[in-house]
């Protein structure tokens, strides 16, 4: 099998295309042949983890320190990236029920990574389920992470048909699946980002968008009742004016500062701020299938490299230039 390994910490030439062993499925486990897996924030975050500083970090910097902790202080110890995949099984152990060969799949593997692979071995018990009849898995591998992290996200907030909806960071995982999850809850929604992703929101179906090349929606006269802060590059003092009197500013990455502002604002005012994480669970990701097949959830994707042209896939997400998830085929 063939792997995109990452021996050092650096920029896209770090990645290294290596042959390594195909692994065996032991009794509970499948083995995967990967097609295709995304290049997400993750990534690019963690291929150059060294030099990420704490005040560039979008979460308070404790978090940062477990994350080098985890994945390495000086070099990685994480070497094989990718958190998202799709795939074909091509053996299942002895005691696999969930699962049979050649079963198309797609799915997520959190912090522990390891997609950017030619075959991924895994437990049957592991964050997938088949792949939805009506997409590529070149579709399918971009899906999981936002998603799910999105459905659990409005677990938690007290969204209503009719509100209005404004979400800064739209185009990346999270975002996109945002604009979707609102829309099916008869939300009016309004996406933020830059000019070469302003028409893949749009097919994602916003309602309006600001190009925040271009514009700038704090001067604005709309308002909203909720904003999400994807990436939190936005203050809760700066959009004040723009959230609605009972309004909810929402963060998803967000610092100390943040946190605190959550501790006042639940006690103090009508407008709100709050920081939610998600979390991935099964049951969501056959929810988001059954979304897919149903055609009530859209999944669209940019640029798809080769699995040899790895390092350029990482150029290409950062350059700012990509109008949808960029894709590195396995195959």
């Amino acid at each position: 099998m063939r792997a995109i390994v990452l021996t050092k910490y650096g920029n896209p030439d770090v990645l290294e295309l290596l042959e390594k062993q195909t692994p065996e499925p032991r009794e509970h486990e499948i083995l995967i042949k990967i097609i295709a897996t995304p290049v997400s924030y993750a990534d690019l975050l963690v291929r150059n983890l060294r030099a990420v500083k704490y005040s560039d970090f979008n979460m308070p910097g404790i978090f940062l320190f477990l994350a080098r902790f985890a994945f390495g202080f000086s070099k990685p110890k994480i070497k094989v990236l990718g958190s998202e995949f799709a795939g074909e099984i091509v053996k299942v152990g002895s005691s696999v029920t969930r699962f049979a060969t050649g079963d198309l799949v797609f799915g997520y593997l959190g912090q522990n990574m390891g997609s950017y692979t030619s075959h991924l071995c895994i437990p049957e018990s592991a964050m997938l389920t088949t792949k939805p009849c009506n997409i590529s898995p070149e579709q399918a591998c971009c899906v999981p992470m936002g998603a799910l992290m999105a459905m659990e996200i409005l677990k938690q907030v007290p969204l209503q048909k009719g509100n209005r909806v404004l979400i800064i960071g739209a185009s990346g995982g999270i975002g996109s699946a945002l604009i979707q999850l609102c829309k099916l809850q008869g939300a009016h929604v309004t996406g933020i980002c830059g000019t070469e992703r302003v028409s893949y929101i749009q097919n994602l179906g916003v309602d309006n968008f600001y190009d925040y090349q271009k514009s700038n929606f704090l001067q604005s006269d709309n308002t909203y009742d909720f904003i999400f802060d994807v990436l939190g590059r936005y203050s809760f003092k700066d959009c004040k004016a723009r959230l609605t009197t009972n309004g909810k500013m929402i963060y998803i990455s967000f610092k100390t500062k943040q946190l605190l502002q959550m501790i006042r604002t639940h006690f103090f005012g009508k407008q709100k701020v709050l920081c939610l994480l998600g979390s991935e669970k099964l049951e969501n990701l056959e929810k988001l299938k059954a979304l897919i097949e149903s055609g009530s959830y859209t999944v669209k994707h940019g640029k798809v490299f080769p699995m040899n042209e790895a390092p350029k896939a990482h150029r290409y997400a950062e350059s700012g230039k990509k109008d949808g998830p960029v894709i590195i085929k396995m195959i």
